[in-house]
């Protein structure tokens, strides 16, 4: 994505009620703090959860540290977002996998793994907590946080 400018982000996980959602509701409140004004939005590879709010341990975990997640409902990704977002970050391989199954060809390279922007943790993936306990939702706000923050330096510069 180097020397393009990037208007618009799509975070994508598997159902877009764990990982992306939360991606969305952090880097949002991340780009408002430093008044960058981008359109970003999040959604999942699968529509079994299409309508639903996030997951309410994402929420708790994301609002105890002051982001909104108001307004995000899982919807699927669809080849019409590779037109309509410049960059589209994925939480894991596999999704990225099934990001290239829909993308329009010529498009896939707007597809990127969002932790390549993390610069504290060395984790290659966002590890989905949604069979786990509290600490994974923690793990993952503080994955996502780094990333964001290591993306909109990326953004800026």
């Amino acid at each position: 994505m180097e020397n393009t400018k990037v208007n618009s982000l799509l975070f994508v996980c598997m159902g877009n009620i764990c990982r992306s959602p939360t991606a969305e509701a952090v880097f949002r409140h991340k780009a408002q703090e430093q008044n960058v004004e981008l359109t970003i939005d999040s959604a999942g590879t699968i529509a079994s959860h299409r309508g639903e709010k996030p997951d309410r341990r994402s929420q708790k975990a994301g609002i105890a540290r002051g982001y909104s997640f108001d307004g995000i409902r899982a919807r699927q990704a669809v080849a019409q977002d590779f037109y309509d977002f410049d960059m589209i970050l994925a939480m894991d391989k596999y999704n990225v996998e099934e990001l290239k199954k829909i993308a329009p060809e010529g498009l896939a390279h707007k597809i990127t793994l969002f932790c390549e922007f993390a610069k504290n943790y060395k984790d290659d993936e966002v590890p989905d907590p949604y069979y786990g306990g509290a600490k994974g939702f923690e793990f993952v706000l503080d994955l996502i946080e780094d990333a964001s923050d290591g993306l909109l330096a990326s953004l800026a510069s």
